[in-house]
């Protein structure tokens, strides 16, 4: 009766550890790089890139007013920003891996292994490799803040690694009600992209904002496709993500729905930058991505799927700032 009163409460203490917590006390490097989960990577680098571009940009009167190009980009202030959304991302793989192995949520899982869940690294290890990532995004974003002396920005920052880490961790973790993709959109979306813009533009613009809001619907998409493939493990686990909230066919569809609204933001964009439209050809990927969802049925496909639109995210999110650039 105790373990099954400890496995409702939800709080990582209180779960017991993986049945099999000892298979190798020592992990390669290999299986570090792999619990880092580099395809998300992507999600990380579109929305700085976009942001980068965004900040090249001064408004006119409304959205679609006349251009001006700002002088020199601090690239020292890019790289920082883009530094902060890398260890940020990276933390958050992480801090996943040891919340969820954890809470045996990884055993009914059906994707590659994880560090915790499959019993290859010491969870406390996993824990604290999450925490120093999250230590170097505060590094880095307190380096920001001592540079353009935005104070104010160390509050956003504080609330994105708090955010980070109850995706999955604590006693009633969000992910595990359904708000993933909310703090997917707005951190690695409009927070990102216009976080960005501001830092090396000492303001924001519209630009900004519907570039983050495209980012931030393929990122919404990747997470989608992801927890599609583990929805009946999912349900086992009493992981309530949206696609277990809403099941097979409406995640399918809102999957589709993501990706369709990022490129109805891109014809917007179209129309003013004449580079834009080259970025309809990410299409040769996203496209196949969202017929293997709408018709895939096994782990495999769903995870192929997850790679094209991971590398649709990059590409989309590179060549759009590229055409607000140049």
């Amino acid at each position: 009766m105790a373990q099954t009163k400890r496995k409702k409460s939800g709080h990582p203490a209180g779960k017991r550890q993986h049945s099999a917590p000892n298979k190798l006390t020592k992990p390669t490097p290999a299986m570090w790089i792999a619990g880092a989960r580099i395809r998300t990577l992507p999600l990380a680098i579109a929305p700085v890139a976009l942001g980068v571009g965004a900040a090249t940009l001064i408004t006119g009167d409304g959205v679609i007013g006349g251009l001006a190009r700002l002088g020199t980009i601090d690239w020292g202030l890019a790289l920082l920003c883009l530094a902060v959304a890398l260890f940020l991302q990276i933390g958050v793989n992480y801090s996943n891996d040891y919340s969820d192995g954890v809470r045996g949520t990884d055993e009914f899982r059906v994707g590659p292994p994880r560090l915790t869940g499959s019993g290859v690294a010491n969870p406390r290890r996993v824990l604290v490799v999450a925490l120093v990532f999250f230590g170097l995004a505060a590094a880095a974003g307190i380096t920001i803040v001592v540079l353009t002396q935005y104070w104010w920005l160390l509050i956003p920052g504080a609330v994105a690694i708090a955010a980070a880490y109850f995706y999955t961790g604590g006693k009633r973790p969000y992910g595990y009600y359904g708000l993933g993709e909310v703090f997917v959109f707005i951190f690695f979306g409009l927070v990102a992209t216009v976080g960005t813009t501001y830092i090396l533009s000492g303001t924001y613009n519209d630009w900004s904002v519907l570039a983050g809001a495209a980012a931030g619907f393929i990122a919404c998409a990747v997470l989608m496709v992801n927890n599609i493939r583990d929805i009946d493990q999912d349900k086992i686990a009493r992981k309530r993500t949206l696609a277990v909230l809403v099941d097979h066919r409406a995640a399918r569809i809102i999957f589709v729905v993501f990706l369709v609204i990022a490129y109805l933001i891109l014809g917007f964009f179209s129309l003013v930058f004449p580079l834009a439209p080259l970025v309809f050809f990410t299409l040769l990927l996203s496209l196949p991505a969202m017929l293997i969802v709408l018709t895939g049925k096994t782990a495999k496909e769903f995870i192929l799927a997850l790679q094209l639109t991971s590398l649709t995210g990059l590409l989309f999110g590179l060549g759009l700032a590229a055409a607000l650039t140049f």
